[in-house]
Formats: structure tokens, C-alpha cells, sequence
């Protein structure tokens, strides 16, 4: 414990130049004693470190000395290596420079954190789209995250699911999110006040404008995000079924479904009958959306209500069953 307060003293003078016994005692949270105490060990391990007395005086390193030293912890190490992913950063342009200041901070970092970084790396990869997905390929991505750094406005021709489909936008871009493989664009229309969702990859063309904009200044780019999940499932789940569900069909929705499907569905089951199976309600978007949803669970589930929907799938099995009867007779 006291090595590393020896190290924050240490760091915290190098970073802000003159500090007083004082202001180093409110920084750590420890008793000024405490910090003369600190002051004398590291001056005992050879630190150049001098004080000056009285009013403006204060502890400061000898002109022209830094140490090499870090204060990363192991802990801190991992951390920083495992935040590192290579992919998105090359998609946004900034591929070299994240090499780059890797290979710094590692050629920073003592003999065994550089050791710790290096076994890090080679032992966990973040990949970050679904199975069932390769992510976006959006050629407009750099440009975007640019105009975001930048703060610039932009103008794009962008295509969207409702009529008319293809559009143009002046936009405030004010932050890039990655979600599940894809980029989205979180931009304020100069038409409409409001921060808005932008799926970058489907930007059909964009121009950078010479205006410069002001950010709101209480906007949270982590906070909007969040609200706008809620917002989004919300907006979905237009309804529920009620459905029976086996072990293995739980087990496969765990794989293919939202969490909060997956959720709701634990959060709802009765108890187990003696062959595993378990009543439950699911929330769901719509008819369709849950039919194509329950039909990827096979045998393994049952729908009992609404009965639209136990029709429709009841259908789709027995068209299934139909076809493959025909092939089997031919």
C-alpha cells in the first residue's frame, strides 16, 4: 500500500510541478506527517526531489528528471490492453495511431507490465459482431467520425425504411456508436432539435460543409444512448404470447434472441413439468416478427396464445411437413 502512495506522490509532483505538503496530503487523502514521511523515503531512494520553505514554497523535482514509471498496476495494465479493438479502430481510420500508441505506452511500461501486456494480447480477442453477422461495411465511417471530432456538419443523401426512402440531411454529428457489429450516427438535424439515431452504413453519400456547430453543452453521448435502447425495445414489444418452452428450447432462445426476450421469458416461467417444459410469456414485435422468430426453435417450443399466432405456425409446420412428405414419396 505504501509503494504505491510512494509512486502517486511521486507521479502527482512530476505531473503538476510544485505541490505542497498540504495539497499532496488532500490529494491522497492521507495526514500531512504522512507525506513528509513519503517525502523522506523517496529522497532515502534517491529521488531528486528539494523544498523550499515558507509562503509559495512547495516539493518539485530536480529540473530535467522524469521517471519512466507508470503507477499502472497489473490490474490497470490488463484493463488498458483489453479496451484495446484493433477492427473498429481500423474502421474509423484510427488504426496506425492505435498501433502506434501502443508500442509507445508498451516501450513506457516496466520489464514485467510489458510482459503482463503482451500475454494479455495473446491470450483474449474482442470480436465484436454477432455470429449470425459480419457487421457494416460503411465506407462513409472515417469521414462521419471526422466530422464528429471536428465538429463539423455534414450533409448526406441517407436511405431509411419508410417512404420516401431516400433522403437528404444537414446534420451535427455529435458521437458514433458501435452496437453488435454496427455504427451508428448520433447527429442533430438542423431542421429538428432533437438528437436522432443514423445507421452509418446506410449514409448512400455524404459532404463534409465548412460550418462549424456547438455541441449542447449538458449533451451525454452514454446517456442518450441509453435512452434510446429503452426507447427502441419499447417501441417493439407491441405485444406478448404465451408459449411452453422445453430445456433445450430455452437453451437455443439464449442463442438467438435479445436478452430481454430471453429475460422476460425467465423472469415469467412456471414450474417445470416432468419432461422439462415450462409456461411463459414472451414479449413480441409483431405476428410475423414471431413467427420467423419461434419458427428457429423448431419442435421445442409451442405457442398457446394468441391463437393467430399458434395458427400460423401450426400452418408453417404442416407445409413443412408436407413438402418434405412429397419429396420423401418421390
Amino acid at each position: 500500500m505504501r509503494a504505491s502512495r510512494l509512486l502517486s506522490v511521486l507521479l502527482l509532483i512530476q505531473n503538476r510541478g510544485l505541490m505542497t505538503a498540504e495539497a499532496l496530503a488532500a490529494e491522497l487523502e492521507v495526514s500531512v506527517r504522512t507525506i513528509y514521511r513519503d517525502i523522506e523515503a523517496l529522497g532515502a531512494a534517491g529521488v531528486p526531489l528539494y523544498g523550499d520553505a515558507g509562503p509559495g514554497g512547495g516539493y518539485q523535482l530536480l529540473a530535467g528528471f522524469r521517471t519512466r514509471l507508470t503507477g499502472l498496476t497489473y490490474e490497470e495494465a490488463q484493463a488498458l490492453f483489453l479496451s484495446g479493438m484493433p477492427g473498429p479502430a481500423a474502421e474509423l481510420g484510427l488504426g496506425t495511431v492505435v498501433a502506434s500508441t501502443a508500442a509507445k505506452l508498451r516501450a513506457a511500461l516496466p520489464v514485467e507490465l510489458s510482459q503482463r501486456a503482451d500475454a494479455i494480447q495473446a491470450r483474449f480477442h474482442f470480436d465484436a459482431p454477432g455470429w449470425y453477422q459480419d457487421g457494416d461495411a460503411s465506407p462513409h465511417l472515417a469521414a462521419v467520425a471526422g466530422a464528429v471530432w471536428d465538429q463539423s456538419r455534414i450533409q448526406v443523401r441517407y436511405r431509411r425504411w419508410k417512404e420516401p426512402t431516400d433522403v437528404t440531411r444537414t446534420l451535427e454529428p455529435y458521437g458514433i456508436v458501435l452496437k453488435a457489429g454496427r455504427w451508428y450516427l448520433v447527429a442533430v438535424d438542423v431542421e429538428r432539435p432533437e438528437p436522432r439515431t443514423y445507421r452509418i452504413n446506410q449514409i448512400l453519400a455524404m459532404t463534409a460543409l465548412d460550418e462549424h456547430f456547438e455541441r449542447i453543452v449538458k449533451f451525454s453521448l452514454a446517456d442518450y444512448w441509453r435512452s434510446h435502447l429503452v426507447e427502441f425495445r419499447a417501441g417493439l414489444l407491441k405485444g406478448e404470447a404465451e408459449i411452453k418452452i422445453s430445456a433445450a428450447g430455452r437453451d437455443r432462445m439464449a442463442e438467438i434472441m435479445p436478452g430481454y426476450v430471453v429475460d422476460a421469458v425467465a423472469m415469467t416461467a412456471g414450474p417445470p413439468d416432468a419432461d422439462g417444459w415450462v409456461t411463459a410469456m414472451m414479449p413480441i414485435e409483431s405476428l410475423t416478427n414471431a413467427q420467423m422468430e419461434l419458427l428457429k426453435l423448431g419442435g421445442e417450443v409451442e405457442v398457446v396464445a394468441p391463437a393467430e399466432l399458434r395458427e400460423r405456425l401450426a400452418a408453417a409446420a404442416a407445409a413443412m411437413t408436407a413438402r418434405y412428405q412429397r419429396i420423401h414419396g418421390s
